[in-house]
């Protein structure tokens, strides 16, 4: 199997393990520092794969971007505070989370 195809079924497994859940459900992560942000500029899934892959030069650029990072308690308060489904997928040792465009109350 060649390297592009085993990518494509990383990337599809990545996709299987992404799902919506509510970010009050994902706060022990973000107390533990573990928890990072994807602006939604970014597709969540290619993020974690290209983390998964350990694409530096390309992490580097988003961070250095605010593309991703820690979430701030700013973010975190408001997400609480809106009762905010988020999309989320683990990348250990991090979750990864973007807010859902679609259902931002539940």
């Amino acid at each position: 199997m060649s390297t592009a195809n085993q990518q494509e079924i990383f990337r599809a497994k990545v996709n299987l393990e992404t799902s919506r859940i509510a970010w009050k459900e994902l706060q022990r992560f973000f107390a533990s520092g573990a928890a990072l942000h994807v602006h939604s500029d970014l597709d969540l899934v290619e993020v974690a794969f290209q983390i998964s892959e350990d694409n530096k030069s390309l992490v580097q650029q988003w961070l250095e971007a605010g593309l991703i990072g820690a979430v701030s308690d700013a973010q975190a308060q408001a997400w609480f505070e809106a009762d905010a489904d988020m999309w989320a997928v683990v990348v250990s040792p991090y979750v990864l989370v973007q807010e859902d465009a679609n259902v931002l109350h539940r």
